[in-house]
């Protein structure tokens, strides 16, 4: 009868075990494919971002090149507006009208109404397009490049600013250009009140080259 007793509870335990195994790989499925999307996901923003510049750079050249204004795109409340160059660091990037968080993952914008004056201000998220800023220095360039001609700015100080006490304050008569994106660059979380803005004034008076 013990004998019995004995293979009953070792069926019993056995039986439980398959399930327990079944649970475990279920849940290491589970995990890796969690890991998986997440790294894909990750993938796709910088991809994402460096696709759209490479589409947008072309629709831009053919519009200079055809004397015309850029087009609006059909899917987007955008269209080029100027292009924004690093020429130290091989930056070439083009900047959209539309201050929207849309627009944004397609490369920097201009902030509402700066587009065609001349205190410029140009937005872009720190993870792709404006990852750069964080190592710029001052003293470095800027070429802006819109279509009546282009021109350079010296970097000349970096801040970062809480954006609930402090507002970006325009000044139509200056010519000046804010590159500003999220702060701190390596925060894992989107957003945020904190800005880091780099502020470049000219390196002449104002005359537009056709380079």
């Amino acid at each position: 009868m013990l004998h019995h007793r004995e293979n009953g509870r070792d069926a019993r335990r056995s039986s439980r075990y398959p399930f327990s195994n079944r649970l475990y790989a279920a849940a290491l499925l589970a995990a890796a494919f969690f890991s998986l999307a997440t790294l894909l996901h990750a993938s796709w923003i910088p991809l994402k971002a460096e696709l759209a510049q490479f589409l947008i750079e072309r629709s831009w050249d053919r519009a200079l090149a055809a004397g015309e204004a850029p087009p609006p795109w059909p899917w987007a409340d955008t269209r080029p507006a100027a292009v924004l160059e690093v020429p130290g660091r091989s930056v070439r990037l083009v900047v959209l009208e539309g201050n929207s968080g849309r627009n944004l993952a397609f490369g920097p914008v201009f902030g509402d109404g700066t587009a065609d004056g001349r205190d410029m201000v140009i937005s872009g998220h720190r993870d792709t397009h404006f990852r750069f800023l964080e190592t710029l220095q001052n003293g470095e360039r800027l070429r802006i490049s819109r279509r009546e001609g282009a021109m350079e700015y010296e970097v000349v100080q970096a801040d970062v600013v809480d954006s609930r006490t402090s507002a970006m304050l325009i000044d139509p008569g200056q010519d000046r250009v804010s590159l500003v994106t999220c702060y701190p660059f390596d925060s894992p979380d989107s957003g945020g009140p904190l800005r880091y803005v780099v502020t470049a004034l000219p390196v002449s008076p104002r005359s537009f080259s056709s380079g």
